[in-house]
C-alpha cells in the first residue's frame, strides 16, 4: 500500500477513528486502526465490537492495500508531524513507513485481513436530519441515562420515530428526558435503543453547521449514522424499553412559570450547602407568586426567593438539585413551566409552549 495525503486531513480522520478504538479487550487487533484503500478511497477504520467508525481521508492512492497499526502510536505520530504532505508506504511484511518532510517513522503493522470488519448495514429504512439538531438532541437527553448496568436497557437511549416525529428518550429510574423534533416527510415508525456510549461519541463528531446533514439507517440489530466523511455503526441494545408516555400526564394541581436562568442560579447556590450530603435535598415552597428555595445541612442553610406565575395550589416539595440542574442546563428557553400534582409524585419540566422537550424528575420525600 502506498498513499500520499496532507497531515491535517489525516489527523482529522485519526481523531474520528480513535473514538471507536477498544481500550479494554482480549483482542489486540482491536487496539489498532485499519488503514485501507479501496476503489480510490483511503479509509481509517476502528471497531470495539459495540461501535465501529469508518473515516474517509482525502488522499492520492498510488498502490492499494491495507494494514492494522497500533492506534495510540499512530495517532501520537500523526499529531506531531509537520503541517505538510505525508507519505505512507506498507511493504509485504506490513512494516509501515511514514514520511513527512524530514521526519521518517518505521512502524510494524499487522495484516489488514486480520482486522474485524464493521457490520454490513442494509440501507433500507432511513431518515435524514441536520447534524446540529441531532447533536443538540443528544446533549439535551444523554445526561439521564443509567450509568450502572442494573438494567442494561437503560444505559442506552430510545430513538423513536412515530407520527412523523423523531424523539430521543432516556431514563435512569429517577428522571426521564425527552427531546422531540417534527419531520415534514413521512417515515416508517421505528423504535431502537442505542448505547449511550455510541451517542456520546457520535455527538463529538457531529457538526454544528446548519447546512450539514446526516442519514440514519436502522436494522434489527444495528444502526448506521452516515456523515459526509465518515460512518458510525453501532449494535443496538436488546430488550424492551420501559413505557414512559403515560407518566407525562397533562393533569396537575400546581403549575408555575419561571425564568430558567434565575431558577438555575438559585438552585446552584442552594446546592452549595446540599452537595456534601447526597441525602440533603433542596426544598421548594411554592406560594402565591413566589418560589422559596431552601436547603438545611450541617454546613449551614440557604434561602433563595424567586418571582413566579402560579396556577393552582401552593405546594412544598423537595428534589436532588443535580437532577434539576442537569435538565435546566440542557434547556435554552428564557422561561419554563414546572407542573406538580403533590409532594410525592414527579415534577414535569416543559416548554411554556410546544412539545420540543420534557423532563420528568422524581422528588425526595420530606421528613415530617
Amino acid at each position: 500500500m502506498k498513499i500520499n495525503c496532507h497531515k491535517n486531513d489525516l489527523l482529522n480522520g485519526v481523531n474520528t477513528s480513535l473514538k471507536a478504538v477498544s481500550t479494554r479487550t482480549t483482542l489486540p487487533i482491536l487496539q489498532c486502526i485499519l488503514l485501507q484503500t479501496t476503489q480510490n478511497e483511503f479509509k481509517l477504520i476502528s471497531n470495539d465490537l459495540e461501535i465501529g467508525i469508518e473515516s474517509h481521508v482525502k488522499a492520492n492512492i498510488i498502490e492499494s492495500g491495507s494494514v492494522a497499526i497500533d492506534a495510540r502510536i499512530f495517532s501520537e505520530i500523526v499529531k506531531k508531524l509537520p503541517d505538510a504532505m505525508v507519505d505512507i508506504t506498507v511493504d509485504e511484511s506490513n512494516m509501515t513507513t511514514i514520511i513527512c518532510q524530514k521526519s521518517i517513522f518505521n512502524i510494524p503493522g499487522q495484516p489488514g485481513t486480520e482486522f474485524i470488519q464493521l457490520p454490513q448495514v442494509t440501507k433500507d429504512t432511513s431518515i435524514s436530519i441536520k447534524q446540529s439538531v441531532l447533536k443538540d438532541m443528544i446533549h439535551q437527553t444523554l445526561f439521564s441515562i443509567a450509568i450502572k448496568e442494573i438494567k442494561p436497557i437503560l444505559t442506552g437511549e430510545l430513538i423513536e420515530i412515530k407520527d412523523n416525529a423523531l424523539s430521543i428518550i432516556s431514563m435512569d429510574g429517577y428522571r426521564i428526558s425527552i427531546r422531540k423534533v417534527e419531520f415534514m416527510d413521512d417515515f416508517s415508525d421505528t423504535a431502537v435503543v442505542v448505547p449511550g456510549k455510541t451517542l456520546s461519541e457520535i455527538s463529538k463528531i457531529l457538526s454544528s453547521d446548519e447546512a450539514d446533514m446526516l442519514s440514519i439507517y436502522f436494522t434489527d440489530k444495528h444502526v448506521l449514522f452516515e456523515l459526509e466523511d465518515s460512518i458510525v455503526v453501532s449494535r443496538l441494545l436488546e430488550g424492551e424499553y420501559p413505557k414512559y408516555a403515560n407518566l407525562f400526564s397533562g393533569d396537575y394541581e400546581t403549575l408555575i412559570t419561571v425564568n430558567r436562568k434565575e431558577l438555575m442560579m438559585s438552585i446552584e447556590r442552594a446546592a452549595l450547602i446540599a452537595r456534601e450530603s447526597k441525602k440533603s435535598p433542596v426544598k421548594f415552597e411554592i406560594k402565591e407568586d413566589t418560589l422559596l428555595i431552601t436547603s438545611n445541612t450541617e454546613l449551614g442553610n440557604v434561602h433563595e426567593e424567586l418571582m413566579i406565575v402560579r396556577e393552582g395550589q401552593p405546594i412544598d416539595i423537595a428534589f436532588n438539585p443535580k437532577y434539576l440542574l442537569d435538565a435546566l442546563k440542557a434547556i435554552e428557553d428564557e422561561e419554563i413551566c414546572m407542573q406538580f400534582t403533590n409532594a410525592l409524585n414527579p415534577c414535569i419540566v416543559r416548554q411554556v409552549e410546544g412539545e420540543d422537550y420534557k423532563y420528568l424528575i422524581l422528588p425526595i420525600r420530606l421528613n415530617g
